[in-house]
């Protein structure tokens, strides 16, 4: 393939070398990627056909020549380093040169290179592999862009949480300038316990590609500790190792504000209210819950609500819960929580979504409403109604015995008249 490589072997030898000498041709000639061999100086030796329409050169154009010919002094000096690293451990990865075209259009390229040995495996040279990285620094502009723009806090750190770029929320967000904030690690702006925190998410994005909602509260150029959660996700190199992470910060002030007015809303609030996992464990309440029920709060906290009501009634707060996912709300289901005296007190339970900082059902906000009043109106309620159903019974049985005395009566009055008649025809007949 070379016509310096003459290494002395036996015919067997020879035809093997030749046999795989044409393999390796074939492979460089078709593959889809710019594939060139050049001997230590930079000379190249071969090319395939994507060099030339990479470059837009001719082949009398390309081989024979010094890669210097294609690339600026500097690149030819980083390239030659790469020689010498490819001699030294027989490959480098991801060097950049930008050759120029026959139109004069300067490329961007990643260079990887694996050394080229003889029979005896002497290095003689490299085996390139050119990518051409023009939609590729696209991309990354395009993301850069959307970075620089973002309205949310985004920066950019390496595998050991130094910060390599941000955008301007992060600067406003913490008030210090982008030499304060650039090449510095992200520990100068947490705690130590954050900063092992945040360490371990670098490593869950190592391995899952993505962290979620981990806490960190950085400490702004003022001194004020900012409550942020932080969602990143890989950076990976175009191998698709990951180099570092992505990270997004979410400004949690006003959501805690706003967590707190809740809390205190909830605590103070006449009527029971807990809040629960979708599992059906309690993890907050109130103290009208701890008044209803007779329990003290380490008897309820973390406890499973089955423990207050029945089996069937469990199986309807689940389905209660799998309501307020579905639809954010269930209206008046029925419970029977068992009290610390042990009476069943009847409830009302009218429920609703809670939800994390991106919108997922995590939990239920729950108020109860003691039926015990109600019920005992609709018993008393009740009551009045049989009293008075025994009244009216009693009328009509009065009003019975009434008309029939004045039906007695009336035909009295007319047996009198009869008789009456009678004795004024008998009176009238004497005379």
């Amino acid at each position: 393939m070379l016509d310096n490589v003459t290494p002395t072997t036996t015919s067997a030898q020879s035809k093997n070398s030749a046999l795989g000498s044409l393999d390796a041709d074939t492979i460089i000639k078709n593959a889809p990627d710019p594939i060139f061999i050049s001997d230590l100086e930079g000379k190249i030796l071969t090319a395939n056909d994507a060099v030339y329409e990479l470059l837009g050169f001719r082949t009398d154009e390309v081989l024979e020549q010094s890669l210097s010919r294609f690339i600026s002094p500097t690149e030819t000096r980083e390239f030659l380093a790469a020689l010498k690293e490819v001699i030294e451990r027989g490959a480098t990865r991801n060097a950049r040169l930008n050759p120029r075209t026959a139109s004069d259009e300067v490329i961007p390229t990643s260079l990887n290179a694996s050394a080229l040995r003889d029979t005896d495996g002497k290095v003689i040279g490299a085996i390139g592999i050119l990518r051409d990285m023009r939609e590729l620094d696209k991309a990354r502009a395009y993301a850069d862009s959307l970075i620089k723009n973002a309205p949310d806090p985004i920066f950019v750190s390496d595998l050991e949480g130094k910060i390599l770029t941000a955008n301007d929320a992060v600067y406003e967000l913490l008030g210090f300038r982008t030499d304060e904030v650039l090449e510095q690690s992200l520990s100068r702006f947490i705690s130590r316990e954050e900063t092992r925190e945040f360490m371990a998410a670098l490593r869950e994005v190592i391995e899952r590609g993505v962290t979620r909602n981990a806490r960190l509260n950085p400490q702004s150029a003022s001194g004020e500790v900012i409550p942020t959660t932080l969602n990143a996700s890989a950076l990976r190199d175009i191998d698709g190792k990951v180099t570092g992470a992505i990270g997004i910060l979410r400004d949690m002030r006003e959501l805690d504000k706003a967590r707190a007015l809740a809390d205190n809303l909830v605590k103070n609030a006449p009527d029971p209210i807990f809040v629960s996992d979708l599992q059906g464990k309690i993890q907050q309440a109130n103290d009208a819950v701890y008044e209803l029920l007779g329990f003290r709060p380490d008897e309820v906290l973390e406890q499973s609500l089955s423990r207050f009501i029945s089996q069937e009634e469990t199986r309807e707060f689940l389905a209660a819960l799998d309501e307020v996912i579905e639809r954010g709300t269930t209206r008046n289901a029925r419970l029977n929580p068992r009290s610390a005296s042990d009476e069943v007190i009847p409830t009302t339970l009218n429920a609703s979504a809670l939800r994390d900082p991106d919108g997922n059902v995590i939990g239920a906000i729950g108020i109860l409403r003691d039926m015990r009043e109600y019920e005992k109106i609709l018993r008393d309620l009740q009551e009045s109604k049989s009293e008075l159903q025994e009244k009216i019974l009693d009328l009509e049985k009065f009003e019975e015995v009434v008309v029939g005395r004045e039906l007695k009566m009336i035909a009295l009055e007319k047996e009198i008249e009869n008789l009456r008649r009678e004795v004024e025809k008998v009176k009238g007949r004497n005379k």
